[in-house]
């Protein structure tokens, strides 16, 4: 190689090279506490039975793994299933489930374990997720995302002081 094209030659190289140490080694994932998710979940079973409804509500953490489960004396059992499944497409899409009616008839909405009708929604701090609620039991799905959103705001206020 001419000795005029070697810098340049090194200059490319190192160029084209990942740049390994802006990359952190190490990422933070921010949860909610377990108390946090138990006041999530009772706050929205209260906000459920101030409409005379009883309920099941899962809070989950972003990867969807339940923190916490809770039914309502007479709710029907099949509200826990039903709630873990909308929490579980709220978090792992990001949105409210109520958002995402359309795609319940696509391939994706036929994928096991994914619930695309409203009663889910994802739980920000910040702007990232951190978790989910779902609640099922309700007469109609808008009823659950009313009484999930009630359960949000509970704790909002202070998750938001906690960022």
């Amino acid at each position: 190689m001419h000795r005029k094209l070697i810098p340049f030659a090194l200059a490319a190289a190192c160029a084209s090279a990942p740049v390994a140490a802006d990359e952190a080694l190490v990422v933070s994932v921010k949860r909610l506490s377990m108390d946090t998710a138990v006041e999530l979940a009772q706050a929205t079973i209260a906000a459920c039975r101030a409409k005379g409804i009883q309920i099941g509500v899962t809070v989950v953490d972003r990867d969807g793994t339940i923190q916490v489960q809770l039914r309502d004396t007479i709710a029907a059992p099949i509200t826990g299933p039903i709630s873990k499944m909308k929490a579980f497409t709220a978090a792992n899409f990001n949105a409210a489930t109520s958002a995402m009616a359309a795609r319940a008839e696509t391939p994706i909405g036929r994928i096991d374990g994914l619930v695309m009708s409203a009663g889910g929604l994802p739980i920000q701090v910040g702007g990232a997720l951190i978790g989910a609620v779902g609640v099922s039991g309700a007469p109609d799905g808008a009823t659950d995302e009313e009484c999930a959103k009630a359960g949000l705001d509970k704790v909002s206020e202070e998750l938001e002081l906690a960022n």
